[in-house]
């Protein structure tokens, strides 16, 4: 990870296309185009890829996030529970909506606690998303038996586990939309960028309307702009230039994938040797898609020393207790409430907070997370970078 690592000539011809016919937008220009419609043909190369029956391209795996929620429905006064290890795209999506983001704790898969998640349910509860953090998979099977025996549509943050799958089934396909990230550190990428996936057409028809202002791309003699509209809509229209790069990264995917489950199985076999050490639980470990390792110590401060040892020589695990990006307690402007709108909207409304997060709220996370420790899994793997990784967790279970 990422896959600008394998960029090569198959990027470059796609990209080449798109320059010669002059047209970037993905609608409209049809016989300047020659033909070429590359973000249609990336949708319809993910949709056979995953298996799904739909597929939505848009701007951002943010961008996909807020239009799942528009096409379900999603709006102000709603709540929608995820977990409290994720990107904060997931929840800055939710608020975006207009709806309130309600966190759960994770197990020791680093994704939602089922468990917990039945806490979390109320009478307002409209949309359940699970993220597949890291690459692995969420219990999305039983997440979605839980959805189903309340009547609530799950939305599957697929957003850095492209290529994953769950005995044998890609996830992204399991919830009612699937959504990914094509950013420029995803497995694969297109710089920025995003899918949507799903095998209701109806709601596949919502968020292709949605994302391009309300268009509902029918044929007519008039052109763009003589379609009708249902609804209000927004722009997440992805570029021509994207899509033809996501067709080129597409098709090397799975083998960036087997790439990175071999170079984990390197470092994994290193870091077992560490005393006391666990790994991050995996619901299927062949459908791992590789992009990280995360393994426990016992503590945090057996955490805390083994990655004293691992950053005295230059190559520290990531320690998402201590990352502001991606973890709850660590969410400054989500517990204080920050936004650049006068009437404090969206944690305000009318003069009323309609919402406080306390930092603390999650125990069992912040202790989980506090003793996990991280390694990004490269797909072209430096040799001289293996080494040193491998020669100070050797270190560090001689040390212990």
């Amino acid at each position: 990870m990422p896959g600008f690592e394998v960029f090569g000539e198959e990027e470059k011809q796609q990209a080449l296309e798109v320059f010669a016919t002059g047209v970037l937008f993905r609608y409209e220009f049809g016989e300047q185009r020659q033909g070429v419609y590359k973000v249609r043909e990336f949708e319809e190369a993910f949709c056979r890829y995953t298996g799904a029956a739909h597929a939505q391209a848009v701007t951002s795996g943010t961008a996909a996030l807020k239009v799942a929620l528009a096409a379900l429905g999603v709006g102000a006064g709603d709540e929608v529970i995820t977990q409290g290890f994720t990107f904060v795209a997931t929840w800055e999506a939710i608020l975006d909506i207009g709806a309130i983001p309600v966190f759960t704790e994770v197990d020791k898969t680093l994704n939602m606690d089922p468990a917990d998640l039945e806490k979390k349910i109320t009478g307002r509860t409209r949309a359940i998303i699970p993220v597949h953090m890291l690459g692995g998979q969420a219990r999305i099977e039983e997440i979605v038996r839980i959805a189903d025996r309340h009547g609530i549509p799950v939305i599957e943050d697929t957003a850095q586990a492209a290529g994953a799958r769950l005995h044998g089934r890609h996830l992204g396909t399991f919830g009612a939309i699937g959504t990914f990230s094509f950013d420029s550190v995803k497995t694969m990428t297109t710089g920025e960028g995003g899918m949507c996936i799903t095998s209701d057409e109806d709601l596949w028809r919502n968020m292709s309307e949605y994302h391009d202002h309300g268009h509902d791309h029918a044929v007519n003699p008039g052109g763009r702009g003589g379609e009708g509209r249902r609804f209000i809509g927004f722009n997440y229209r992805m570029m021509e230039l994207q899509g033809a790069i996501g067709l080129a990264q597409l098709a090397k995917l799975d083998g960036m994938v087997s790439a990175q489950r071999a170079n984990k199985a390197i470092l994994r076999e290193a870091a077992a040797a560490i005393p006391g050490v666990s790994f991050r639980t995996l619901p299927d470990e062949a459908g791992d898609s590789a992009t990280f390792l995360a393994f426990m110590l016992p503590d945090r401060d057996r955490a805390a020393q083994v990655n004293a040892i691992l950053r005295k020589q230059g190559v520290g695990a990531i320690n998402f207790g201590e990352n502001t990006w991606h973890f709850y307690p660590r969410w400054e402007h989500l517990a204080g409430g920050r936004t650049l709108c006068h009437s404090g909207w969206p944690f305000q409304a009318h003069g009323k907070r309609r919402v406080v997060y306390d930092p603390a709220a999650l125990p069992a996370s912040a202790e989980l997370m506090n003793r996990t420790l991280v390694y990004q899994i490269p797909v072209r793997m430096d040799e001289a970078w293996r080494d040193r990784v491998v020669a100070a967790l050797e270190q560090a279970a001689r040390s212990l």
